[in-house]
């Protein structure tokens, strides 16, 4: 860009980061996600820093935080609460350790040089050792003080003799609301500050005069504790279950309950929510030597304090302590979004300074934000194995829950519209666990000008043939039944893990062997030769014998497999699971008491789809007109047929319905699955559940008997909190399964 597209953009940026940081911190309301307005935040502060002349005073990288709400008193705080500077990798983290380093490195002064090196971030050994390793890590290291990063409503709390007397919000770091009567409804914050004696406060470590200061401040003084007001996550999962009851607006989550509970001007309602608080500091210096002794004095006082907190020697513990964190995050009571990261020597902190917004002694290390923005560069057309045309978004790279995108699918032209997207805009786009990232918001008020319309293809991108939409879809299809992508597609999802899962039959060596001739349908895979494969580029004998090899260990399959293999329209994973059961019960019982050594031959199970009408299809689970019509029409093509005769040739076969079936331990039980597991991908969850004789649906009613909740869940967590259906952790469902 050149300097006037770049004065632009971050004019734009700021307006845009402005609207939305107004709606959240000081109308509690919030258009995007807290990852998405970091990506804008974290955009426009690197334009600002490749050019520092389009800084000005009013930019959001130069605020702390919001305007306070005029319905509240103001309270001034006797100290800056500042925002914090974020990492969101390892490498992040080691480049603050730098600049760390830099900023202790010169020494002006005889006064600094001692602190440095008395506390000796970067001391030599010597010098470590003559310190007492006083806030000393490993070699050329320092210690550092993590917690977790609480997603909740920072507060500040003082307390004049003892007694809790103001309460207020950060508000826009300097003035806050004094929200005294509502903060005095959260249990965990005392209204009296236990009364210490001298060797409470030696236990941990003070030497005699800041016991003396601290009894003195305790006793006549004021004191002033910082934290952060929070909702538990079963306080609110109880919460919007009461409220659906009555009818009333659901809390869209948790920080967002907190914020709501802290701004009532009813304590009774702040009350209801059952807020929690946990400090994290104590900003007065009271001759403290290390973070960590703050927070054990703060726990003294009758705070809590978070059990997770870790003293780290170094950046590799903190790593450690993160990916822990990381791993139990969701069997946590709370929101989480990171943790905290602090130089632990609190002598080294005025040394360190404030640079900006937040101070160069703390780092919030996010985990992988799950939304981002990023530009719409371009539009592709996929075509899929029905024909159907699917858009796919070409996105600048970006990125979105520990992996860079540069793809991203918009799924028709209907959800286009919807978004009221064009090429060219800036877009939110999200990545929970595996899901496909997707577009879910654009930000028209960013455009310049040039962006460009979306519009359907009139021909097939593959074959040039025309594409129609599909009357009563929203789909269009390329009407070309030999298109070469459809074909491709078919061949992909036959041997896709889902369907026969065949190991080393990957997209390129598929599309390899269609260009040699030698695959045109499914069949051929079987009819595959060492001898066919050895003289291809990327295959030698050995390779060319585990392929054969792969592909004949999947000659018996699952009926499921089989069904969700041919490609029916309309007929997913789930569908074909339904059909595999309830249609061999019903036709051919024999079957279904079948041995699990035993294997069907698909004319018989050809012969039991065509013998059934399309009303008994209709009245089969799950199955409606748009579904039983798929599957009436695909057995009676004859050229599918004559397909399943050449599979049937080649000496592929079906698995007796009772073979896939370990145990009955879940018989009758139906399950729905929400979110991400962390131990388990969905599918092997879907098989463990199926191996012990339970249902997967798709969706939630009162006939669902678990609903398994991983991270992220969806709108089907509400459905089953709001009828009443039994909701399992990840833990719990370990423990059944």
């Amino acid at each position: 860009m050149n300097k006037v597209e770049v004065k632009n953009r971050i004019d734009k940026l700021k307006a845009e980061i402005n609207h939305h940081r107004y709606l959240y911190h000081v109308l509690d309301k919030s258009e995007i996600s807290d990852s998405a307005l970091d990506s804008l935040k974290n955009e426009l502060f690197k334009l600002e820093m490749e050019h520092p002349e389009f800084i000005t005073p009013d930019s959001p990288t130069q605020r702390i935080g919001g305007e306070p709400l005029d319905k509240f008193k103001k309270f001034e705080h006797s100290s800056l609460m500042y925002s914090l500077f974020d990492a969101f990798s390892a490498d992040d983290m080691r480049d603050w350790e730098e600049r760390l380093r830099r900023a202790l490195t010169p020494r002006p002064s005889p006064a600094v040089a001692t602190a440095v090196e008395g506390s000796s971030l970067f001391a030599s050994p010597l010098a470590r050792h003559r310190s007492g390793g006083r806030g000393v890590g490993g070699e050329g290291g320092v210690d550092y003080f993590c917690e977790l990063k609480l997603d909740g409503l920072a507060m500040a709390l003082r307390y004049e003799k003892g007694v809790f007397t103001v309460g207020a919000t950060r508000g826009d770091g300097r003035i806050g609301e004094d929200v005294t009567h509502n903060l005095k409804t959260i249990g965990s914050i005392p209204l009296k500050l236990q009364d210490l004696k001298e060797k409470d406060l030696e236990k941990i470590g003070l030497n005699k005069s800041v016991v003396k200061n601290i009894l003195e401040r305790l006793k006549d003084g004021v004191l002033e504790f910082r934290g952060e007001a929070i909702m538990t996550k079963k306080v609110f999962a109880e919460l919007n279950k009461k409220y659906a009851k009555a009818g009333k607006a659901l809390l869209a989550n948790t920080r967002n309950g907190a914020a709501g509970s802290i701004r009532q001007l009813d304590p009774r309602i702040s009350a209801e929510r059952k807020l929690d608080f946990y400090a994290y500091s104590m900003p007065e210096d009271l001759g403290l030597e290390t973070h960590e002794q703050e927070l054990k004095l703060a726990n003294l006082f009758g705070f809590k304090v978070l059990k997770e907190n870790c003293l780290c020697k170094n950046l590799k513990e903190v790593e450690e302590f993160y990916q822990k964190i990381a791993k139990k995050r969701e069997g946590l009571p709370m929101e989480i979004d990171g943790i905290v990261v602090k130089v632990n020597n609190l002598s080294l902190w005025p040394v360190l300074g404030i640079v900006g917004k937040g101070p160069r002694y703390m780092m919030a290390y996010k985990f992988p934000a799950e939304q981002a923005t990023t530009k719409l560069l371009d539009l592709i057309w996929q075509v899929g194995r029905t024909g159907t045309l699917t858009p796919t978004a070409i996105l600048e790279p970006v990125h979105v829950g520990g992996v860079t995108i540069s793809r991203a699918t918009l799924h028709n032209m209907d959800e286009i519209k919807r978004l009221g997207v064009k090429i060219g805009d800036t877009v939110i786009i999200e990545r929970a666990g595996d899901v496909i990232p997707k577009i879910i918001k654009n930000l028209p008020k960013l455009r310049i000008g040039n962006e460009k319309e979306i519009q359907v293809p009139k021909k097939c991108p593959m074959c040039d043939s025309e594409v129609e939409r599909v009357e009563g879809e929203v789909a269009y299809r390329c009407i070309n039944k030999n298109c070469y992508a459809v074909n491709l597609r078919r061949l992909m999802h036959w041997t896709s893990k889902g369907a026969m899962d065949i190991e080393g039959l990957g997209p390129k060596i598929i599309e390899q062997l269609v260009k040699e001739g030698l695959v045109r349908d499914i069949s051929d895979f079987y009819n595959l030769t060492v001898g066919d494969l050895e003289p291809l580029e990327r295959f030698a004998e050995k390779s060319a014998e585990n392929l054969v090899k792969a592909i004949a260990e999947r000659k018996t399959v699952d009926l499921a497999r089989f069904i969700y293999g041919l490609g029916i329209r309309h007929v997913g994973e789930e569908s074909a699971q339904l059909l595999s059961k309830q249609i061999p019960n019903s036709k051919l019982s024999s079957f279904a008491k079948a041995t699990a050594d035993k294997q069907i031959p698909i004319s018989k199970i050809t012969k039991l789809y065509q013998d059934l009408s399309l009303e008994e299809l209709e009245k089969l689970e799950d199955v409606g007109p748009i579904v039983a019509g798929s599957i009436y029409e695909w057995f009676h093509d004859k050229h599918n047929l004559a397909l399943l005769e050449r599979l049937e040739e080649s000496g592929v076969e079906i698995k007796s319905q009772l073979s896939t079936v370990k145990s009955q331990k879940l018989k009758d039980k139906t399950f729905v699955l929400t979110g991400t597991l962390n131990g388990l991908t969905r599918d092997e969850a879907k098989a463990k559940i199926r191996e012990l004789g339970g249902d997967i649906s798709s969706s939630v009613s009162k006939n669902t008997d678990f609903v398994v909740a991983g991270a992220e869940p969806g709108s089907k967590l509400e459905k089953a909190q709001e009828l009443g259906v039994k909701v399992l952790n990840e833990e719990e469902f370990s423990k059944i399964i």
